[in-house]
């Protein structure tokens, strides 16, 4: 079997996820021989701005698709949740690895919970669909742009910039740093395919795609199929407060103003992500994000 170059961003998250894509890989082919590839994507390059002022979810994968069409690198590993419901033409999602912890984390060292933070505390977040549900729970609260890796993240907030900052779970485990939560916030609809991995590949590479197919989870692709699906019908994208998960047995989004005053949230357990986006834009959805596109 020949060698495979797997192309990753270069933050330790992304590298850890790579990695583990990596050894999953070997544990089924031995005799494989890996080598990864660092690539430094346009949201890596840009860390003084929030998300939304600078572009969609393409941020973190265009440079990465680049080098794949170029035949640098055989294959990609993105955090899912970075990925846009469309990719450009001569690429694919390969495989979804199994899901890991989905919800946000609250992470403070002044206050054990997120209901214990006193009125006009400073919450870091780089999401507006974190910020929005903040607000929805706290208008009392602030909230200060957080860009940059986990790392920095975190030394931001020991630093005291911040009061507490709201993270992904997933990324903070993978990294060891558990210890750092100090709770889930479930009450927080997290973004579609979050805490799943996926594995890009070009489309015509037959050969690159049966491999990582035995990284494929079938439960979990079948439950981020119908969040992405929610995604694509409301076009969502890091320029809007959108939040969806579903499981085996329900699924629950909601589309909010960016200050969380406006909020249509719903659940379902037909699991159609197309039928769910629909409910909630004539329920006021789209109405909402007609306000957020004419204020950007």
């Amino acid at each position: 079997m020949r060698k495979i170059k797997i192309g990753t961003r270069a933050s330790r998250l992304a590298l850890w996820q790579a990695q583990f894509v990596a050894a999953q890989l070997k544990k089924f082919f031995p005799s494989l021989e890996i080598e990864l590839v660092k690539v430094h994507t346009t949201g890596d390059k840009i860390l003084d701005a929030p998300l939304a002022k600078i572009g969609g979810k393409g941020l973190f994968t265009k440079e990465l698709e680049l080098q794949m069409a170029a035949g640098a690198i055989d294959l990609a590993v993105h955090s899912l949740k970075d990925v846009p419901t469309e990719l450009p033409a001569g690429f694919q999602i390969a495989a979804i690895t199994k899901r890991a912890q989905p919800f946000d984390a609250f992470v403070s060292q002044k206050f054990p919970t997120f209901d214990a933070l006193p009125k006009n505390s400073v919450v870091g977040t780089s999401s507006l669909r974190r910020a929005a549900q903040i607000l929805a729970l706290r208008p009392d609260l602030q909230i200060k742009n957080l860009r940059g890796n986990v790392e920095t993240r975190l030394k931001k907030l020991d630093a005291g910039d911040f009061d507490a900052i709201i993270l992904a779970a997933a990324g903070l485990e993978r990294l060891g740093y558990s210890a750092r939560i100090n709770e889930l916030l479930t009450e927080i609809i997290p973004a579609a395919g979050q805490g799943a991995l996926a594995i890009e590949t070009r489309a015509d590479d037959a050969e690159i795609f049966s491999l990582v197919q035995v990284l494929n989870d079938a439960e979990t692709c079948a439950a981020i199929a119908v969040e992405r699906e929610f995604l694509k019908e409301v076009g969502g994208s890091c320029q809007i407060p959108v939040g969806v998960f579903a499981d085996k047995i329900q699924v629950e989004a909601l589309i909010a103003s960016v200050d969380g005053k406006k909020i249509v949230k719903a659940s379902s357990d037909i699991l159609d992500g197309k039928k769910l986006a629909q409910n909630l834009l004539n329920a006021g959805g789209r109405e909402i994000l007609e306000g957020i596109t004419n204020l950007s």
